[in-house]
């Protein structure tokens, strides 16, 4: 009879651990969708892996019928490009708005993040750009906004995010290219 209790103690024990795990990988692994464009793109949250920044977050993004994928400044300034060989002065306003919006977000201090400056009206002007390039610019606007947000949070110092649109059109594109796939510094400096 002791036997078999202590048996049946080892199993709920195992058995209650692993739920709990499970739990816990469930619960730090689901996603946290913040939009979904017009287009049914889900932009999503997860939290993210530096220990030094609680509230750091990665953004996601799946469009209907495909894999999720994580958006890098690269990808969006390409299509900046795309959009400015279009129509020059047009992407030129959507620059400055991008730039407005950047003065106007800070860090955040809890998770899920959300949204601080987006609004679907903000869209309305740009309609224009999105015949060309492969990101709306609904999907551009709000997915900026999260990337600029992130870095505010984890670097409060950096300005690499706002520094890209600030050169967007102005320097050449090589180095604003090149500046788009940078990673190294933890603190991006001013430029």
């Amino acid at each position: 009879m002791g036997k078999s209790i202590l048996v049946l103690t080892a199993a709920l024990y195992y058995a209650l651990k692993s739920s709990y795990q499970i739990w816990r990988v469930e619960r730090f692994q689901t996603d946290d969708c913040i939009y979904i464009t017009q287009k049914g793109v889900r932009i999503n949250v997860y939290p993210g892996k530096k220990k030094e920044s609680p509230y750091d977050f990665r953004v996601k993004f799946q469009e209907p019928g495909k894999r999720e994928r994580t958006p890098a400044h690269v990808h969006i300034i390409v299509d900046m490009y795309v959009k400015h060989a279009y129509n020059p002065d047009l992407t030129l306003k959507l620059k400055e708005h991008i730039l407005q919006m950047m003065q106007q977000i800070g860090p955040v201090n809890s998770f899920p993040p959300r949204l601080q400056f987006f609004r679907p009206q903000h869209v309305d002007p740009f309609q224009e750009l999105d015949r060309v390039g492969e990101f709306t610019v609904e999907f551009l606007l709000v997915v900026i906004e999260l990337l600029a947000i992130q870095e505010k949070t984890n670097y409060p110092h950096g300005s690499l995010t706002e520094s890209l649109y600030r050169d967007f059109g102005v320097k050449d594109r090589f180095s604003v290219i090149q500046k788009a796939i940078f990673r190294g510094q933890k603190e991006f400096p001013n430029s």
